[in-house]
């Protein structure tokens, strides 16, 4: 095998072809599948997706290992070594490929910022070169549950080329308090890159009003308000019906990404009084009826609004105002709305789950209360 050799591999001269795909089908059972560079379908990867699905794991999360696990094959194939003979000189080669290498190039705007330069406005840096730390460590997670779940099944191989850390407790969380972070395990597993530390993403007030302002139509406001109030995902927002705003009772349900759930959120009133606004702006324009959607584009053919489509709108106010803000740090913004709304203190620790907050709410304490609930997001 390839680890028993003493040849180290030039990985800075290492020719990595992007050959293969993943491929998204229309069965339910299976969205995606992987393909390598003769179309054919690699079917280690499918069973392991069809475990994942079985598993209760969503399309997105599908589609994401796919990817990962499409990288791991392709680097095999440049290193000639098949995925069941792969060892752990193959682990460390690919997280040194993984960490030097540069990342695709992909067209960009002429005033378009360099990679990893820092914005003058928000202080955020813009995507780097090369792999961001969290990239390499998501892909080594997920291949190495595909050899996990090959092992457990099947018995081979026999060693995973990305170990476990040692001395980890497999049942460091087991017994996890939800009102309390999850504990980490005290050393890093082999060739998993540092945790970075979490930067504040939240949008400050003035930065926001000039954002707000620079929003030229109710419905992007609306968004936006909405956002903020209720710190649901932008892809969760879109996906709302009309059936699911209740303006009576000032709350909008939205389907959570992971869970999948039916979460009834709360919302402030100034998001509903842009969204009426809207709503008479497109009457007799869009289709009405409790299952149609909410948000539709402003040119005809009028269709739902999309993830990409908001996204650029957004960017749209970003480039007037020379900022980089995203849509996700609305989501992050919002932690500081909540003392304001429901008295529950908020500890943003930047990765971070909304839905328990609002599960939380009825259980705040009165504004008059000494006590104080601490939500761990």
């Amino acid at each position: 095998m390839a680890e028993h050799g003493i040849t180290v591999r030039d990985v800075a001269r290492l020719e990595v072809a992007r050959v293969g795909r993943v491929e998204e089908t229309d069965d339910r059972v299976m969205p995606f599948r992987l393909l390598d560079d003769q179309g054919v379908e690699i079917a280690a990867v499918t069973e392991f997706l069809h475990h994942m699905l079985a598993d209760d794991a969503s399309a997105v999360s599908l589609r994401s290992y796919a990817y990962e696990l499409l990288s791991w094959h392709r680097f095999l194939r440049a290193v000639e070594v098949p995925w069941h003979l792969a060892g752990r000189t193959e682990a460390r080669d690919f997280a040194l490929w993984l960490k030097t290498s540069k990342k695709p190039l992909r067209q960009r705007r002429p005033d378009a910022p360099a990679p990893g330069s820092v914005n003058p406005i928000t202080g955020k840096a813009t995507s780097g070169a090369n792999y961001a730390a969290r990239t390499r460590r998501h892909a080594r997670a997920v291949i190495r549950s595909f050899y996990e779940y090959h092992r457990e099944m099947h018995g081979r191989p026999l060693v995973n080329p990305f170990p476990k850390a040692r001395g980890v407790d497999e049942h460091l969380n087991a017994h996890h308090n939800p009102m309390r972070p999850f504990r980490r395990p005290s050393r890093r597993a082999v060739y998993q890159p540092k945790e970075p530390k979490p930067a504040p993403r939240s949008i400050p007030d003035q930065a926001f009003s000039e954002l707000f302002a620079a929003l030229d139509c109710n419905r992007d406001r609306a968004l936006v308000a909405f956002n903020m109030s209720t710190g649901a995902r932008a892809s969760e927002l879109l996906g709302v019906c009309q059936g699911l705003v209740v303006p009576e009772e000032q709350v909008i349900s939205v389907v959570r990404k992971g869970s999948r759930a039916l979460q009834r959120l709360p919302a402030s009133t100034d998001a509903f009084v842009w969204l009426r606004l809207y709503q008479q702006e497109t009457r007799d324009l869009v289709p009405k009826g409790p299952k149609e959607a909410v948000w539709w584009t402003l040119r005809r053919p009028f269709r739902p609004l999309t993830y990409d489509a908001t996204r650029m709108v957004f960017n749209k106010a970003n480039t007037a105002l020379g900022a980089n803000w995203t849509l996700h740090d609305l989501r992050h913004s919002a932690a500081t709305w909540v003392p304001q709304l429901t008295g529950v203190l908020v500890h943003d620790r930047g990765d971070w789950c909304w839905s328990a907050a609002w599960d939380m709410v009825g259980q705040a304490e009165s504004p008059g209360n000494t006590n104080r609930t601490w939500l761990v997001l």
